[in-house]
């Protein structure tokens, strides 16, 4: 049986014409082979990214025969991924663009303001980190709640551009309302008075 059919494949193989059967077994027959040379290449990718990766995990310092630290003087921190430097320090390296400076002001001098520096992400905003970006928060509360504002919490995330309009139209509308009060008031006054001055004439 093995026999004929690589026959019948030395067959098709040079044959100028063949049969709708032949052309499809020689169809199939090609297939198979591109299969199986696509399984080759496949294994041996993985086997090429399984060799890259252990070279990788060592360069990282995650082997136990080699510990790096952070290029930054006396920090004994391990430097983060594809950098010589932490977190804390990853500001010192002249060539990352992920991270920037957290810009809150921690107090004022005659240099220039003192600001807080801790690393944060390129695309946060505003550019904070966590403990100053809550710290605002509650200033930005305290400030709405004096100029009459209805925000309920300072631990809460900051109210969109949608709230804050919603609640500058209800203290329009609500002073439009205490001042038509105050004109009806006024006009019922005047009547009463008109009535009276009426009445002793």
């Amino acid at each position: 049986m093995e026999m004929d059919e690589a026959k019948a494949k030395a067959v098709t193989c040079y044959a100028s014409h063949l049969t709708r059967s032949e052309l499809l077994m020689r169809r199939f027959h090609n297939l198979k082979r591109l299969s199986k040379c696509y399984r080759h290449l496949y294994w041996a990718l993985m086997k090429h990214l399984t060799t890259l990766y252990s070279h990788y995990v060592y360069a990282l310092t995650l082997s136990p025969f080699k510990l790096l630290t952070c290029a930054f003087l006396r920090c004994n921190f391990a430097p983060m991924p594809l950098t010589s430097f932490c977190h804390f320090h990853i500001l010192s390296d002249s060539t990352q663009n992920l991270y920037k400076p957290c810009s809150y002001v921690i107090k004022g001098a005659e240099a220039g303001p003192i600001t807080c520096g801790k690393p944060i992400l390129r695309s946060t905003v505003p550019a904070l980190c966590t403990a100053h970006y809550q710290k605002a928060q509650k200033h930005l509360t305290r400030a709405f709640k004096r100029n009459g504002l209805n925000i309920s919490s300072a631990s809460k995330m900051a109210p969109k551009f949608n709230c804050l309009v919603t609640e500058y139209i209800n203290l329009i509308q609500a002073r439009r309302r205490q001042e038509a009060m105050a004109k009806k008031s006024k006009i019922v006054l005047v009547k009463e008075n008109d009535e009276v001055d009426a009445e002793i004439v």
